[in-house]
């Protein structure tokens, strides 16, 4: 017979109820651990898909994602000529607000230089990729739009020909793809009484400061993307670009490194520290729980010492108990997660790794809760069976 099976059957609502909590603990401390890895796959989406070697932004910078980033407009055909280079794109990326059917919406704009970027890097759930036209975009499902849908982006109006799933920055934001050609000139959008203003400014200018930027100030690229020869040096490639002086060229994987390292530490701090808060909750609520069942057992345990039931009887009742509690939670919080997380507002990733290592973690509380219940359990002696 075993004796926590039947102990937890005689009690079917409690242990209920108690899966149900823990397994709602057990579901937060997934989606905490699932909504970091998708934020940072989020993240590092552009970085990681582009197809680039090298990034080649303003100098003294660390754009264009960690840090704004302005490099001269005709900064690709300077790299271009550098023995080494297959070839470059320019990019540009900016948040952009705008209307569609009535309602505000808010969209991550990305130039990518069609046609020398010919898409292949980019999963199309619908429609096709940027041809040569202007005016056409390429938009992430989330952003509401459809294909054929058209939009208003500064002064020009832009056909939806294709959409993406799943393709947004870290903030959350859906990526829209244009022309690197229309992403300049919906960056450069000022209204009338800007532009006369601009230039009523400009009618005194005096001498250039020494602060004064090389680059033209209605420069919207961002960054110059190179992708190497396969027998081209890197080391020496990157040397030639910096000795330049306005540039700074960047790996992908500093690029990377930035993302992580920079802008994303304060967020795995905060994540981290709200997770291990949750496990420490998680391992004093099971604890409390064991213990409670084991006082509401000690009559039954002194009487099994007076009948001459061994230590370990009471070890694998209690440990047994823990267990079953532990198992049941975390299944229940996995079948919860994969019900309730595609419906959260940001992508929520469960890697089974992360699932491993929650459960290792369970294991551990349950272990702990299991001892806090043995060492009382250990104190009780036959006798008390007749008090």
């Amino acid at each position: 017979m075993n004796l926590a099976l039947k102990d937890t059957l005689h009690a079917p609502t409690r242990f209920a109820l108690t899966t149900l909590g823990i397994a709602f603990l057990v579901m937060a401390v997934i989606g905490m651990t699932g909504l970091y890895r998708g934020i940072v796959e989020d993240a590092l989406l552009i970085i990681d898909r582009i197809d680039a070697d090298l990034w080649v932004v303003q100098g003294k910078r660390a754009g264009p994602f960690a840090e704004g980033s302005a490099v001269a407009a005709d900064m690709d055909r300077r790299v271009e000529g550098v023995p080494g280079v297959a070839d470059v794109r320019r990019f540009t990326q900016f948040s952009q607000q705008f209307s569609f059917a009535g309602a505000p919406r808010r969209a991550t704009v990305t130039g990518v230089d069609v046609p020398r970027d010919n898409g292949h890097w980019l999963s199309l759930a619908e429609g096709r990729w940027l041809g040569g036209s202007r005016y056409e975009a390429v938009a992430d499902a989330s952003t509401g739009l459809k294909v054929d849908d058209r939009i208003q982006l500064a002064r020009d109006v832009y056909t939806i020909v294709g959409l993406t799933r799943h393709m947004v920055d870290s903030a959350g934001d859906g990526l829209l793809f244009v022309g690197i050609n229309d992403a300049a000139v919906i960056a450069r959008r000022r209204t009338s009484e800007e532009i006369h203003l601009a230039r009523a400014a400009g009618t005194g200018a005096g001498a250039v400061s020494a602060d004064a930027s090389s680059v033209a100030q209605d420069s919207k690229i961002s960054a110059v993307l190179v992708r190497l020869d396969p027998a081209a040096d890197t080391a020496r490639v990157i040397a030639t670009l910096q000795r330049w002086g306005d540039v700074r060229v960047m790996t992908t994987g500093e690029q990377r490194d930035l993302m992580l390292n920079a802008r994303l530490w304060k967020l795995r701090l905060q994540i981290l520290t709200f997770t291990g808060m949750i496990l420490l909750i998680t391992a004093i609520v099971v604890s409390l729980i064991v213990y409670t069942m084991t006082l509401e057992k000690l009559h039954v345990i002194a009487l099994l010492k007076l009948m001459g039931a061994r230590e370990s009887v009471v070890v694998r009742l209690i440990g047994q108990q823990a267990a079953l509690i532990g198992i049941a939670g975390y299944a229940l919080a996995v079948v919860l997660a994969w019900m309730i997380f595609p419906f959260f507002p940001r992508r929520v990733v469960m890697l089974p790794p992360d699932l491993a290592q929650i459960a290792l973690a369970l294991a551990i509380v349950c272990t702990v809760a299991a001892w806090v219940g043995i060492a009382r359990a250990s104190q009780v002696e036959a006798r008390e069976v007749l008090s």
